[in-house]
């Protein structure tokens, strides 16, 4: 049995959602799996387990540093168990930027660490505006406005593709 550890760094909820959906697939599998924040994470014994997801969103742009930092300090020991990367955010929901390979932030990520996961993904996030400050309201509008999504602050928006994230979560049962 595989003993996987999924960290998630969040900022409103959507990459945890993912995270729990792998948990939840690869469960049905039988493999053990722990969850746990970017925070909690620090606390673990990452050579104990077999093999290490971390998802991660984007909020203007970038990832949190918490998580570049948390790659260097453990990067001996991604390296060295069966590692993989996924990266959620609303530009996903593009087709033509929904894979590793064009989505921009993804390409980001890969040029600011030398972590080389053995898999990667992308997902489209969610944007759910009633649940925002109004500050994150009005710039999260703004951006929909010039990338040409849904501004009506009065909804919540899902792109995240549920049947992408099952594909995901058999490749890294796989690993």
């Amino acid at each position: 049995m595989s003993n996987n550890l999924i960290i998630y760094s969040t900022v409103d909820g959507q990459t945890l959602a993912i995270c729990e959906k792998i948990k939840q697939q690869l469960e049905l599998a039988e493999q053990q799996v722990t969850l746990s924040s970017l925070e909690q994470a620090n606390s673990l014994v990452l050579d104990s387990f077999d093999k290490i997801l971390i998802g991660a969103s984007i909020r203007y742009g970038k990832h949190r540093p918490a998580l570049f930092e948390f790659i260097n300090q453990h990067a001996a020991t991604l390296d060295k168990v069966n590692s993989a990367f996924f990266t959620v955010n609303v530009v996903a929901r593009k087709p033509e930027k929904n894979t590793p390979e064009t989505n921009p932030y993804m390409q980001k990520f890969l040029t600011l660490t030398s972590w080389k996961p053995k898999l990667l993904g992308v997902f489209a996030g969610k944007i759910d505006y009633p649940k925002y400050r109004t500050f994150d309201r009005v710039m999260i509008r703004f951006i929909m406005w010039m990338t040409k999504g849904p501004t009506d602050t009065s909804g919540t928006y899902e792109f995240t593709d549920w049947n992408k994230v099952d594909e995901f979560a058999n490749e890294f049962k796989q690993l």
